[in-house]
């Protein structure tokens, strides 16, 4: 990688690390559904205005673009930001990201049940490390009440919800920019879950704290905004398993800017991460 690429993998992996913590403190003010339809709802705005002042086509056209859209937005950012964000409510922050991203696993597992791909001992390995991981995390959870153990079955349907997505993804012949479709994804995705919120949730009332303030234009402008901008640049230069790098090192941000909001992580935290890191790596990581 050249400097330029080195930064935009730092950048990214923090951003997406730190936005656990920034994400538990917009609930402490917020419901979960309503924060994240008006978040995502900002941050399909901030990229439309970017991708349309780089010339990116970004409307849809016929009816199998739209079937795509619908079909992939439904796993990959209804399933996985909505019971996510619910999920966060439920657990500490560091603990949230950690269950998130056993996403990878889920991928690969879908694939070897419905896709005939081969189980080898590295998918193996990377199961036995998310069930220690998982079974850690509820232990710690029912012992200790440090959050609901219902959050880890949240967290594990989101991750659930990504992979589906993400096989899909891989399998699906899209004829539109993955620009356009991420936001569009994101713009029915955030009205959906808004009428949800609507039906499920007392809306947010009152003046907006300095705190929320700046949690929202976080989640705007560099959670869904930047980061997705970076993402899109590197998923074009670089090999799958430099990108991999950043999605093992997520988790271990978060849980360690979590200790900025006053969440503390436990040994079982700890060594719950390092067996997530250990699954990642096996699944995405192609030896030499």
């Amino acid at each position: 990688m050249n400097a330029r690429q080195l930064l935009g993998l730092a950048l990214l992996t923090l951003m997406w690390g730190l936005n656990w913590p920034v994400m538990k403190l917009g609930l402490r003010e917020w419901s979960p559904l309503w924060f994240r339809a008006i978040t995502m709802a900002g941050g399909a705005l901030v990229l439309l205005v970017y991708y349309w002042r780089q010339g990116v086509p970004l409307l849809p056209r016929g009816a199998s673009q739209w079937r795509s859209i619908v079909v992939l937005g439904l796993p990959n950012v209804m399933g996985w930001h909505g019971l996510s964000i619910i999920g966060v409510d439920h657990l500490p922050a560091g603990r949230a990201a950690i269950l998130g991203f056993t996403m990878p696993v889920f991928t690969v597992l879908l694939s070897v049940l419905f896709y005939g791909e081969r189980f080898t001992s590295r998918l193996a390995l990377a199961v036995t490390a998310v069930l220690i991981a998982i079974a850690l995390l509820l232990w710690n959870e029912i012992s200790t009440l440090a959050g609901s153990p219902v959050g880890i079955a949240w967290m594990q349907g989101a991750a659930f919800c990504w992979a589906l997505g993400t096989v899909w993804m891989r399998r699906a012949n899209l004829t539109l920019a993955p620009e356009t479709l991420v936001i569009w994804m994101l713009g029915l995705s955030s009205l959906a879950l808004g009428l949800v919120a609507s039906l499920l949730e007392p809306s947010p009332q009152g003046p907006i704290s300095a705190t929320m303030w700046g949690v929202l234009l976080w989640s705007m402008l560099l959670n869904y905004g930047a980061a997705q901008v970076i993402w899109f640049a590197m998923a074009r230069a670089l090999p799958a398993s430099t990108s991999a790098m950043s999605v093992t090192a997520i988790p271990i941000v978060g849980i360690l800017s979590s200790m900025l909001i006053g969440e503390w992580p436990s040994w079982q935290d700890g060594l719950a991460a390092v067996c997530v890191v250990v699954a990642i790596s096996a699944v995405l990581l192609r030896r030499n």
